[in-house]
């Protein structure tokens, strides 16, 4: 009797696509912010240049993670935890930094970054470990207490000192995503969903019945709520960026204005570059360019799927769907701001938007997902 062969596995097409995206996304950027780079006085490539060289941090981070087996981080589940509170904390102490009048970046020398990308990547981690540890208890009403108090502790931390309400409903849903793929009943889940959209429908109807005029001195996410209602009734405040998005994305037609060619970039839409950047793509490149961006994605997480399917184990398994959860929900959380489907809140696009630390530890993930998959064994 003929022995089963066995090769290791690798997935390249998820290599390619993480590659193609970062080549995108730094031409989009460039297209996006040359004129608001020019506008404060520096050169045209300012932007582009900053974000290549995070891109090559990026990768080294990726290439990191890759190297170690990710079995080893195993072992450090109480660690991973502590890294995410003091990730989030640090803002407090001299090194915090404020911008757009929140506290959530730490500056050492010429280095900043944004803690909350950290806590991140640790609670995929820790979320992986712990589900792993509860086992067969996985499904006890009190493990599964347990798995949403301790991300609903960090995302308390994020929102109360980082004052970042997206980064604390990212870290909660990622952490949901992993419980669901892990409990074995559904009916927690559907009771949840049923307690949140019952809240957000009592807001939105508390929202609608606030006139724009009586907003002063509420909560600015109340505001925001307002104003998504109704953009226009706010056009030279907050409705500002969101009318200013929805132009650009309805005068993009079906194939665009062609790349470079964007009017709303050239001062109309604040901070171009950043979570604003899929309007950018829209007008530039039309519906038939953001469908294509999101197909892009949409296969992305169909790879991480399957990685996830035929991982070694619960625990690589788990990480993968972390990070499927990470990148899925960032990526609708842009564009649902982006198209005024939500409230508007700073959520950047994955790999296309400016920034640093969430492309390094991306990156850092995706690292952790190609380690999992070349431990995948085939059997011929």
């Amino acid at each position: 009797m003929k022995k089963k062969q066995t090769t290791s596995y690798f997935d390249y097409t998820l290599v390619v696509i993480i590659v193609f995206l970062l080549a995108f996304g730094l031409v989009m950027l460039y297209s996006a912010s040359s004129y608001s780079a020019q506008l404060n006085g520096q050169k045209s490539t300012f932007y582009l240049n900053k974000q290549i060289v995070n891109d090559i941090v990026g990768i080294v981070a990726l290439l990191f993670a890759v190297s170690i087996d990710y079995h080893k981080w195993y072992k450090l589940g109480a660690l991973w935890y502590l890294l995410a509170i003091v990730a989030v904390l640090s803002v407090l102490t001299p090194f915090g930094v404020s911008k757009y009048g929140a506290t959530r970046w730490v500056a050492i020398g010429p280095l900043s970054l944004q803690p909350s990308e950290i806590a991140k990547v640790a609670v995929i981690v820790f979320m992986a470990i712990l589900i792993c540890k509860l086992g067969k208890n996985v499904g006890n009403p009190k493990a599964l207490t347990l798995m949403i108090v301790f991300p609903a502790i960090i995302s308390g931390l994020v929102l109360v000192f980082n004052d970042n309400l997206s980064t604390a409903i990212i870290i909660l849903g990622i952490s949901l995503v992993m419980i669901f793929v892990a409990h074995p009943k559904y009916r927690p889940f559907v009771i949840m969903a049923v307690l949140v959209l019952v809240a957000g429908f009592a807001v939105i109807k508390y929202a609608a019945s606030i006139d724009i005029s009586d907003t002063a001195g509420k909560s600015f996410r109340l505001k925001r709520i307002v104003v998504w209602l109704d953009p226009e009734k706010d056009a030279s405040d907050k409705g500002y960026q969101v009318l200013q998005g929805l132009y650009a994305i309805g005068s993009g037609g079906i194939f665009g204005k062609g790349l470079g060619n964007s009017i709303q970039k050239l001062g109309f839409i604040p901070e171009a570059q950043n979570d604003m950047i899929f309007a950018i793509i829209c007008e530039e490149l039309g519906l038939f360019g953001a469908i294509c961006v999101i197909l892009v994605f949409v296969v992305m997480i169909w790879r991480l799927m399957i990685i996830a399917s035929n991982a070694p184990d619960l625990f690589g398994s788990l990480i993968t769907v972390g990070v499927m959860a990470h990148i899925a929900i960032q990526v609708i959380l842009n564009i649902a701001v982006v198209t005024n489907t939500i409230p508007n809140t700073g959520v950047t696009l994955p790999f296309i938007s400016y920034g640093g630390t969430s492309i390094m530890f991306l990156m850092f993930e995706l690292g952790l997902v190609l380690n999992v998959s070349k431990q995948i064994v085939i059997k011929k």
